[in-house]
């Protein structure tokens, strides 16, 4: 079996990156239905990815499957669970918990795969000391103190836009190695940090504009 460890040092694009964690899932969803090997194509036609790509992203991390065999699901499912760090619980803190974070508050996240949201933050004095769908809420003047103590790295911010880049600058003085934006600004961040956008309004718009100029 390979290194694990040497595997994850290994630079792969960021497209490839972005698609671990659908081609993770699916193998998650072969291993319990009791499937034990599958070919590229049939994963392809799966995850909607041509084969040629899934082949492509597999050989950044060597010879994961064998020629007129395929690919052995339980090996790779184990594989990129390693990869992906899903072998160990990730803790992961919500930042605003409005209507957005109520819905991802109730999104079961371990379900799927090994995050779980650990803390959350508001300033509305209703919810701050209560806990909701199992996860204590704090108030924002803990925020700092709370994502040291519990060592978080991950957040997920979904702040009102005129509060996100200072609510985001607090979040990289605790420590913060990654942020998950669903505000529809851009926020600016140190090298160190890495920040993934999620604006769901533009995505939407994007879907529109491409249904309304189809051929």
């Amino acid at each position: 079996m390979k290194d694990y460890k040497e595997m994850k040092e290994i630079e792969v694009p960021r497209a490839t990156a972005k698609r671990l964690a659908i081609y993770h899932r699916y193998l998650r969803f072969l291993h319990d239905a009791g499937k034990r090997r599958i070919s590229s194509t049939e994963l392809s036609e799966a995850v909607k990815v041509d084969s040629a790509t899934i082949r492509r992203d597999f050989s950044y991390f060597g010879a994961l499957g064998k020629r007129g065999y395929g690919y052995d699901v339980e090996y790779l499912l184990e594989f990129f669970s390693h990869t992906l760090n899903q072998d160990r619980l990730t803790n992961v803190a919500l930042v605003g918990v409005g209507k957005l974070g109520q819905a991802l508050l109730n999104y079961n996240f371990h379900q799927s795969n090994n995050v779980r949201i650990s803390a959350a933050f508001d300033v509305n004095p209703d919810i701050v000391g209560t806990i909701q769908t199992g996860v204590p809420v704090y108030s924002m003047d803990e925020m700092i103190e709370q994502l040291k103590v519990q060592q978080i790295q991950v957040a997920i911010l979904t702040v009102p836009q005129d509060v996100a880049q200072d609510t985001a600058d607090r979040i990289v003085e605790a420590n913060v190695r990654g942020i998950l934006n669903f505000t529809p600004i851009r926020l600016n961040a140190p090298e160190n940090v890495r920040v993934q956008n999620v604006d769901l309004t533009n995505e939407l718009q994007t879907l529109i504009y491409f249904l309304d100029n189809q051929k």
